[in-house]
């Protein structure tokens, strides 16, 4: 979906690379999420032995116990989906 943003400003100075700048930031910031939520997830797969992959199918077929472990595990795998979506919206994004 192509989304359109106007910024008017009473600035003297251009604010394309203000914004430009700003997006790259968040990028960064983004990115950082991105690393760190792999990581933990990284662990818990070492910890159960087993793929996110694998455990989601188990968890969806309620083969796994619903614990503090198993839903912060799927926790991480939502915020990773979540970071990489915006991750991937705001680096398609184009300033004219």
């Amino acid at each position: 979906m192509l989304q359109e943003i106007v910024i008017k400003a009473n600035a003297n100075e251009s604010l394309k690379p203000l914004v430009e700048v700003a997006i790259r930031n968040q990028l960064k910031a983004l990115q950082h999420g991105i690393n760190r939520t792999k990581e933990r997830i990284a662990e818990f797969e070492k910890r159960a032995e087993m793929s996110s992959a694998e455990f989601e199918k188990k968890l969806e077929a309620e083969k796994i116990e619903e614990t503090l472990e198993t839903i912060d595990w799927n926790m991480e795998l939502a915020a990773l989906r979540l970071l990489e979506g915006q991750y991937q919206s705001l680096s398609e994004a184009k300033i004219d």
